[in-house]
């Protein structure tokens, strides 16, 4: 393997929708605009602006036209949306999406529970889609939900989801996330599924997403970047979180997921101050405080003042240490 410093990684940021869409307080139009173009100068590859879904679903995400028109497209950032049906992807057209993130579950439970259809029919309307989107040149993404687990069905076999992995590429997509939806992956599980994912498809750009839920995320992204993926979705303040696995946390945090990465030596060319700053001016649009560390704890390197009276303890010792006898 490459040392890792020769190794640039790439970030989409996830919170605008996998994380607001979960949230109870609804954050302003104009907040989620000032926001996403904070987020534009930090160095993503991706942002995930919102999602053209039925505002009666998610009422949280119901101004996906007035966001994507009002925010400052940076060049060099994709502004990426979830679509979930060719009504969706009509409007994100309209809207001049720069790509569709479709999606489905790889365990048949957790789609139908999650979107109401099996398996098979999600795919008809991805396929459905992804003409479209092909008729417009418009990227496609699919996230594989539950690619690494799923609490109603537990393992779900790696041939099965690589199948599911070709079914998208013989679509003609070019990217393909898999989600660790409920946090169930472990690292050497990660290894594998990715290693042979991009082994057998070279040309598809995959994307690792993964969950906090049992405080392994970081060492599985890590895992997946020691496996050959080069792009990895995280959601600022750890915001997100599935309402099909009971106590289920958040995505990764993304300023934890980099500050990791640029400690293990790779390059991840993102501004982790400005990340911090952007936590910040998250946590009280949604009323409650993030999960994310690093905007308590500081970068590593952080100094903090000694404590008060300092000096005259080390008076004391060394006055002390003068005293003591001689041997």
């Amino acid at each position: 393997m490459a040392s890792p410093k020769k190794i640039r990684l790439h970030f989409n940021e996830v919170a605008m929708r996998d994380g607001l869409q979960n949230e109870r307080r609804f954050v302003p139009t104009e907040d989620k605009i000032a926001l996403i173009d904070r987020l534009s100068t930090l160095g993503y590859a991706r942002i995930e602006a919102t999602a053209f879904v039925s505002p009666a679903a998610i009422p949280a995400l119901q101004d996906a036209e007035a966001v994507m028109r009002g925010i400052r497209r940076r060049p060099g950032v994709i502004y990426t949306v979830l679509v979930p049906n060719l009504r969706g992807a009509h409007r994100a057209m309209q809207s001049q999406a720069d790509e569709f993130n479709l999606f489905m579950s790889a365990s048949e439970t957790h789609n139908l529970a999650n979107v109401r259809m099996t398996r098979e029919q999600s795919l008809a309307q991805i396929t459905e889609v992804a003409r479209l989107a092909s008729e417009g040149s418009i990227p496609v993404n699919v996230s594989l939900s539950t690619s690494f687990g799923c609490p109603m069905e537990g393992d779900i076999g790696e041939a099965e989801v690589l199948a599911w992995v070709k079914r998208f590429a013989d679509l003609g997509v070019q990217g393909v996330s898999l989600c660790d939806t409920t946090g169930m992956a472990y690292p050497d599980q990660v290894r594998s599924l990715c290693g042979k994912a991009i082994q057998a498809h070279p040309s598809l750009n995959f994307t690792a997403h993964f969950h906090d839920t049992r405080a392994m995320g970081l060492v599985n992204a890590l895992a997946a970047a020691e496996s050959g993926i080069r792009t990895f979705d995280a959601s600022l303040g750890g915001l997100g979180g599935c309402p099909y696995a009971p106590g289920a946390s958040g995505n990764v945090a993304m300023e934890d997921l980099v500050h990791m990465f640029a400690c293990t030596g790779y390059d991840s060319g993102m501004d982790l101050a400005g990340l911090i700053e952007a936590a910040r001016q998250l946590e009280p649009l949604v009323g409650h405080g993030l999960s994310s560390q690093l905007p308590r704890a500081g970068l590593r390197l952080t100094k903090h003042a000694p404590p008060a009276g300092l000096e005259e303890i080390r008076a004391r010792a060394q006055a002390k240490a003068s005293q003591a006898p001689r041997l």
